[in-house]
């Protein structure tokens, strides 16, 4: 087992990492995913929408997962995906989010549009248009989030490099 490391460079490794680009972009995908998620669950859905819900959800709980990882530097006790493989599951990890994110995109869009016709002054009952506008621009969000995260470590992969940070 490694040797503890004093506070004052384990408070730097977390500053490092909080300021670095995967850690801002960790921070958004976690902050647009949960917008997501409790602007649908908050209202109501059927159909599709279960399709968008297990999405934001899923990929909320792995980000939120990979974040703390990273954040405690605890990487190297992950079995089978941690260690040298860290940033290849991170970067298989965001490849996965953006793919799946992607036809959320598309579900909440075919939603909001369906439901244009409430968007009307004198329209009086309750519609659902505004929420599936929000959860389509915050699927968006995340998925451009996840999108930046795979050219981030596709980069550092093509160079070679084995750390996240």
């Amino acid at each position: 087992m490694a040797p503890q490391l004093p506070q004052p460079q384990v408070r730097s490794n977390i500053s490092k990492f909080l300021r670095s680009f995967l850690g801002i972009t960790r921070i958004l995908q976690i902050v647009f995913g949960a917008g997501l998620w409790i602007t649908v669950a908050a209202n109501k859905y059927e159909g599709s929408i279960h399709f968008v819900l297990f999405v934001a959800v899923l990929f909320w709980l792995l980000t939120l997962a990979l974040f703390l990882i990273t954040l405690l530097g605890k990487q190297d006790l992950v079995p089978l995906l941690g260690g040298e493989r860290w940033l290849c599951t991170n970067l298989t990890h965001d490849v996965a989010a953006a793919a799946l994110y992607l036809p959320a995109i598309g579900v909440m869009i075919y939603k909001t549009e369906r439901n244009s016709y409430c968007n009307l002054d004198r329209y009086q009952h309750f519609c659902l248009y505004k929420v599936y506008l929000t959860a389509a621009v915050f699927a968006c969000l995340c998925c451009l989030s996840y999108l930046l995260s795979v050219i981030y470590g596709g980069c550092r992969k093509s160079r070679g490099e084995q750390t996240l940070i």
